[in-house]
């Protein structure tokens, strides 16, 4: 027996989209989240449009039973669920919540980085997050030659890092970064 998340990423497949996420919502809500491999933006509406034309059609065929369907972009904080979403998003910002705590810690946010033999890291610093709005801007920070940051003439803030495989999480989503007017926010 197939089973519908195999039915939705065959027919998404076909069309070049990518399977992120599926769930059933209350009421026979199916939602599902689609991106376009190799495409530095996501879907747009007309890539939702098509897919979800093409998921109508392959429902009906296989007898799932949903009252409405959504498709959409995963977003800018997009849920890491698979190997290859790893590889992907290696090196940039993402929040991860483990199964299990390490050293007392279950939720993690920093710079994804490959490991060795299949396990990952995540890095970050203690540094303090961003001014709010209107207060005093704080200097500007560096890279140190050893990797950590800190401020301009302070002493560099150490690089904490945590080893993890990827069955220890129970789910890590990306952190969206922005920058308005020269203020770098989440």
């Amino acid at each position: 027996m197939t089973s519908l998340q195999q039915i939705v990423e065959q027919a998404l497949a076909g069309l070049g989209y990518e399977l992120v996420d599926l769930e059933f919502v209350a009421r026979g809500l199916l939602r599902v989240f689609i991106d376009r491999p190799g495409q530095p933006l996501g879907p747009t509406i007309e890539d939702c449009e098509a897919a979800s034309r093409q998921l109508v059609r392959v429902l009906e065929v296989e007898g799932v039973d949903y009252s409405r369907l959504e498709v959409s972009s995963p977003g800018l904080d997009r849920a890491l669920k698979k190997p290859v979403d790893f590889e992907r998003f290696a090196g940039e910002q993402v929040a991860i919540r483990m199964r299990l705590p390490i050293e007392g810690r279950r939720q993690f946010q920093g710079v994804l980085r490959a490991g060795e033999s299949g396990r990952w890291l995540l890095e970050w610093t203690d540094a303090p997050p961003p001014a709010a709005r209107g207060a005093r801007r704080p200097a500007r920070a560096k890279v140190a030659v050893d990797g950590t940051t800190g401020k301009a003439g302070a002493e560099p803030l150490p690089v904490h890092r945590v080893e993890f495989a990827l069955d220890d999480i129970e789910r890590a989503r990306l952190v969206p970064q922005f920058e308005f007017s020269g203020v770098t926010g989440r």
